[in-house]
């Protein structure tokens, strides 16, 4: 993975038919989605970090894409989002080196992009 935007972009794309095909389910989806993200006892960046590690430890590039963004946009810093990738690492071994730098790498486009 090297082109973060075009990697969100086609997740956006593909999710978007799965959603046409399937509105209920694309809908309960999306809905689950706001719910989860909601504050609570959890604000949105911890959730988002959380994401980002289970992202990782997954190995799916595209969350990656998605949740680095996120994770920026809610506020995590680059120092949070290096901790959070050593527990990431921790639980998913020797795999989640690999897809935790394509992480940081991610944050760090995105933190660029926003300048």
């Amino acid at each position: 993975m090297s082109d973060f935007g075009q990697t969100l972009t086609d997740f956006q794309t593909g999710f978007k038919t799965i959603c046409e095909g399937q509105p209920k389910t694309g809908q309960a989806f999306q809905n689950l989605m706001v719910a989860a993200e909601s504050d609570g006892v959890l604000s949105l960046k911890m959730k988002e970090l959380i994401s980002l590690a289970i992202a990782v430890a997954i190995r799916c590039e595209g969350c990656i894409a998605h949740h680095a963004k996120a994770t920026l946009d809610a506020g995590a810093t680059r120092e949070e989002v290096l901790e959070m990738l050593c527990v990431a690492l921790l639980m998913g071994g020797g795999p989640s080196a690999v897809y935790g730098s394509e992480a940081i790498r991610a944050y760090d486009y995105w933190a660029a992009k926003k300048g």
